[in-house]
């Protein structure tokens, strides 16, 4: 007895016809989901990241609220930040901006002044009551860490000067210090370490100098190590700085040198009266009544 037997079916129904379809509505529904967000970012938005102080203020005088907010919480105030538009920044600070409002990933004006790099701005921001050390989130850094990953380093001293704290420990990044080896920003390492920053701090066991071995940076190291940094720390995968380097590469040689050569008596009293005055050390030694090259050394000018 002979059988039927259907022949096999495409697993789609619809066959390639079908899958275009499906891509086709998706594109869609996407730039659909983009048009929508444009059109929630408002005039004062619009003129606050594009610098247009003179429309900016005739909003504000016509009744607009500076605080309005557009997708993803974001105030004109941010928009003016992330553009570093100083004049913008001013008028709408003048108008009543909320200095610390977050967007949705935490971030203040302050966050985004800092990571614009904008001088300026941040000077604003800061004489207008904007806190140096908001409450960390999982989604946000602080003030210093933006300013740090972006090597800003005027920005970094600005604020550290305000009170930023140098040990705010990000989850994914850890410290400020960690940011600027991460990302090889050397002023900026320079400044926290002159500030007081603890050179040894560690997120999962990884330090200062691990970041900057793995960013190649030899002038990181040497500056680290001078500080106290210590070349025989161990990383969770029981991998010291060293490990992270190319053999014979000048970060490679560099460390290579202070795992052989112990720190002379010289370095190892600058790092313990630095360790010791720790935050105040900078403002303790300039006080001190010693010769100019001494001073400069225990600054590490």
């Amino acid at each position: 007895m002979e059988t039927d037997i259907e022949p096999d079916k495409p697993y789609f129904f619809g066959d390639i016809e079908f899958l275009l379809f499906y891509v086709e509505e998706c594109l869609y529904n996407l730039e659909q989901t983009c048009v929508g967000c444009w059109a929630e970012r408002t005039p004062l938005h619009e003129a606050a990241s594009l610098g247009q102080a003179l429309r900016l203020q005739q909003l504000i005088r016509s009744g607009a609220s500076v605080n309005i907010v557009a997708v993803d919480s974001i105030t004109p105030l941010h928009e003016a930040c992330i553009q570093g538009q100083t004049q913008c920044v001013r008028l709408l600070l003048e108008a009543g901006a909320q200095v610390d409002a977050r967007n949705v990933d935490g971030s203040t004006p302050l966050c985004e002044a800092c990571s614009a790099g904008s001088l300026e701005c941040v000077r604003l921001l800061l004489e207008h009551g904007a806190t140096v050390n908001p409450a960390l989130t999982s989604r946000t850094t602080s003030p210093l860490h933006e300013a740090c990953m972006g090597g800003n380093s005027d920005c970094a001293q600005l604020i550290v000067a305000e009170g930023a704290q140098l040990e705010a420990y990000d989850l994914y990044y850890g410290t400020p210090l960690h940011v600027a080896c991460s990302n090889a920003r050397v002023a900026c390492a320079k400044v926290l370490l002159n500030a007081g920053a603890k050179v040894n701090a560690a997120r999962l066991h990884e330090t200062a100098l691990h970041h900057a071995a793995k960013a190649r940076s030899a002038d990181l190291i040497e500056m680290l190590v001078q500080f106290g940094g210590n070349v025989y720390a161990r990383d969770k995968h029981d991998k010291k700085p060293i490990d992270y380097t190319k053999l014979g590469s000048p970060p490679a040689l560099c460390l290579q040198f202070y795992e052989r050569t112990p720190m002379s008596l010289q370095q190892l009293c600058r790092v313990s009266l630095r360790t010791a005055l720790g935050t105040r050390a900078l403002d303790v030694v300039s006080k001190l009544d010693l010769p100019k090259p001494i001073v400069s050394y225990l600054r590490y000018c």
